[in-house]
């Protein structure tokens, strides 16, 4: 994906940030229960599912994703909200402050043996992704929410479009894909805590990379 100028490199590690979203939900899902962690769309139909009685499907465990994430944009909301910084440094910043969150969970793991630990780590999970989506949301790059792709999908045919944006939307439906393909295959062939630790990378990684590329000369193109 070529960087436009406005947005510098910010599109694709925005699209890293949507491999992230598919590792962590499919952990949440198919190691915590019928719960997603990123997308919570998916948690509010759990919830009336829930409620109803049907689908085998927790009221607790829906509720507590679904309030951390709120916990977890609210408070990234309201730090990104304090000053205008380079674009670059608060995503470099949100990235570092949720890797430490699933390396957190990713050691939490070890213990997933009780409900108590697994409702831990429905909580800090989705406090990060929380996080994560206050931060994109304040960064204002189109078509790369990294967690919700349904009108981004729809925009893929139902929209005029240049072909860079385009591209984008393409991207941000693979990546999320790709996560959650990645996410599904460790846990069927690699220890429990194998997506969150390869999250966990990934983020780190953006962090690393994006701060050093607001340290350039050409990073105030994108502020």
């Amino acid at each position: 994906m070529t960087p436009s100028r406005e947005h510098g490199p910010l599109p694709d590690f925005l699209v890293g940030l949507t491999v992230v979203s598919g590792l962590v939900d499919s952990f949440s899902y198919l190691t915590l229960g019928h719960v997603f962690v990123a997308n919570m769309t998916g948690n509010v139909v759990f919830l009336g599912f829930a409620l109803s009685g049907t689908g085998e499907v927790s009221v607790v465990d829906s509720l507590l994703a679904l309030l951390a994430f709120v916990f977890g944009a609210a408070i990234a909301g309201r730090i990104a909200a304090k000053r205008p910084p380079h674009r670059g440094h608060l995503l470099a910043a949100g990235a570092a402050a949720q890797a430490l969150l699933v390396l957190i969970a990713a050691v939490t793991t070890s213990a997933l043996h009780s409900t108590s630990v697994r409702l831990t780590l429905i909580a800090l999970l989705a406090i990060a992704m929380g996080g994560q989506n206050a931060v994109v949301r304040r960064l204002g790059v189109p078509d790369l929410t990294t967690t919700v792709i349904t009108r981004t999908v729809a925009g893929l045919v139902a929209d005029s479009a240049a072909r860079p944006v385009l591209a984008r939307r393409l991207a941000s439906v693979t990546a999320l894909l790709t996560g959650a393909l990645l996410g599904g295959t460790l846990l069927r062939w690699a220890p429990i805590g194998a997506p969150l630790w390869l999250a966990a990378t990934l983020l780190l990684a953006c962090a690393a990379g994006v701060y050093r590329m607001t340290r350039g000369p050409a990073a105030e193109a994108w502020r």
